[in-house]
């Protein structure tokens, strides 16, 4: 029972994460599930923003809702200064805020192509 709500708790923040990128207008959104296949963290957000600045925004964005909603700040960032690639780990939900080139680059989706995607179209996320 405990683990069910840890899960739940955790997919609700990962969703979160997601709504927060949305506003900001990041694009390519995708939750993974990666609690069976990783022990690092239950799921990873990969969102890609179109330049430094809005990387920065998108980063801002998330750790404020996050912030609003669960009183939780990230237990370490990297890459906030002049990055192409910012990291936000809250423990078990790990966020990638990706330029367009690093998220080619890195293909953390075929790195972990076996994780189950989340449909983010339930959360009102609609990419094109």
């Amino acid at each position: 029972m405990i683990e069910d709500t840890k899960s739940y708790l955790n997919q609700e923040l990962a969703k979160t994460v997601a709504l927060a990128a949305s506003d900001r207008k990041a694009s390519d959104i995708l939750i993974l599930e990666v609690t069976e296949i990783c022990y690092l963290a239950d799921y990873f957000v990969i969102v890609t923003g179109f330049s430094t600045t809005q990387l920065k925004a998108i980063a801002q964005t998330i750790e404020e809702k996050v912030y609003q909603e669960y009183s939780q700040a990230p237990r370490h960032s990297e890459g906030e200064k002049n990055s192409n690639w910012i990291l936000q780990d809250f423990g078990d939900v790990i966020t990638h805020i990706f330029l367009p080139e690093e998220r080619e680059f890195y293909n953390l989706e075929a790195f972990w192509n076996n994780a189950k995607k989340l449909e983010l179209s339930s959360l009102g996320i609609i990419e094109p």
